[in-house]
């Protein structure tokens, strides 16, 4: 095991002043950029929006920004938050940001994909940053709001001014992650971990779980208890709950004895599967960091690959029987925000403002 220093950063490790009169370009206004832009705004800084004219534009405008083309923008700003998705990032780089850069500047990164796998390649003269939130936009914002901060990966990875480091810590306290922690790792590292987290975990826990569901309805008990038992009554999302709080190794102490006692003992015929599983996630490991999924998923026919993959998934298998339960239970459609609770400091709970601001985040679901 390979034993590696870490840099942690809190707000006692930034100064805020290093960016009086400094401004603040947002190059999208998604749920993330949205999220971001409020901030540090509310921080005190002077925040501009870059973007195309849609809805996102409309929204920047409703909550009270300057918004530019991406072009104008990029020229008025010192910092500028590139907050678009990757998949268009490099072409928008390249027409429309690139030519407009200027000495002094930086430019930060949520995603360190695109730098990783030098898909696109910022010039010297600029700082180019990377503060990527762990979590997404909704809840930068309200943990922000509720004065509880929030994890992120940091890293310097171009230091054209001399300042950068100073830079980046300054932004990060201004968007709250220091209240919580801001920990350093490289462009290729977050890109790896999110990555692999989305590739050799995901994956994995869906078979899992699809198999479970499979056994026990082969064994005759009824598909919709069987969703309601693993899915709908929320008990995984406990489980991860117990681990958040009281830690991997510990988690199973919330239980009562003989669910402790029935984990434990199963555990152990478990780890010659879990060893399986281990030698394909090296694999898909390997795969992502050499850099070969980035140069496969670059290819066209992969992306025609996946629409279809995306068409027939929802189709077959499982997915057919858990749209009839869904029915059959009266659930709604599904929305990606709707578990998300709302600030809890009493203050906060009883703003209506800042509660309807929240509902708006709903109709945005990228990153």
């Amino acid at each position: 095991m390979i034993n590696v220093k870490t840099n942690i950063y809190y707000e006692k490790d930034a100064d805020l002043s290093i960016l009086k009169n400094k401004i603040v370009g947002m190059i999208g206004y998604g749920n993330q950029g949205r999220s971001q832009a409020l901030n540090m705004r509310d921080f005190g800084l002077e925040v501009i929006v870059g973007n195309r004219d849609d809805e996102y534009k409309k929204m920047a405008e409703n909550d009270g920004f300057k918004v530019y083309s991406i072009e104008e923008a990029v020229k008025r700003a010192d910092m500028l938050f590139y907050l678009i998705p990757d998949e268009i990032m490099n072409e928008v780089f390249e027409q429309k940001i690139l030519p407009n850069l200027h000495e002094d500047q930086s430019i930060i990164f949520a995603s360190g994909y695109n730098i990783a796998f030098d898909l696109l390649k910022p010039p010297e003269f600029i700082d180019v940053l990377l503060i990527a939130p762990r979590m997404i936009g909704i809840g930068v914002r309200e943990r922000f709001l509720n004065k509880k901060g929030y994890f992120s990966f940091i890293y310097v990875h171009q230091n054209a001014s001399g300042k950068a480091k100073q830079n980046l810590l300054a932004l990060c306290k201004a968007l709250g992650t220091l209240k919580l922690g801001a920990i350093e790792v490289s462009f290729k590292q977050e890109a790896v971990l999110d990555l692999f987290t989305e590739q050799g975990y995901g994956p994995a826990f869906g078979r899992v779980l699809l198999e479970t569901m499979t056994i026990l309805i082969k064994a005759g008990y009824p598909v919709e208890a069987v969703l309601i038992e693993l899915i709908l009554s929320g008990q995984l999302k406990s489980i991860y709950k117990n681990i958040t709080e009281y830690g991997l190794s510990k988690y199973i102490q919330a239980y009562p004895k003989r669910t402790q006692y029935g984990i434990l003992r199963n555990e152990i015929d478990y780890k010659k599967v879990a060893e399986k599983i281990a030698n394909i996630q090296k694999e898909v490991l390997e795969h992502i960091a050499s850099g070969g999924f980035a140069e496969e998923w670059e290819k066209w026919f992969s992306k025609v690959k996946f629409k279809v993959i995306k068409f027939f998934a929802p189709r077959v298998g499982f997915g057919p029987k858990e749209k009839k339960v869904r029915k059959k239970l009266s659930l709604p459609e599904v929305d990606l925000f709707a578990e998300v609770a709302y600030p809890t400091e009493e203050d906060i709970k009883n703003s209506e403002k800042i509660q309807e601001e929240l509902k708006d985040f709903e109709a945005y679901s990228e990153y």
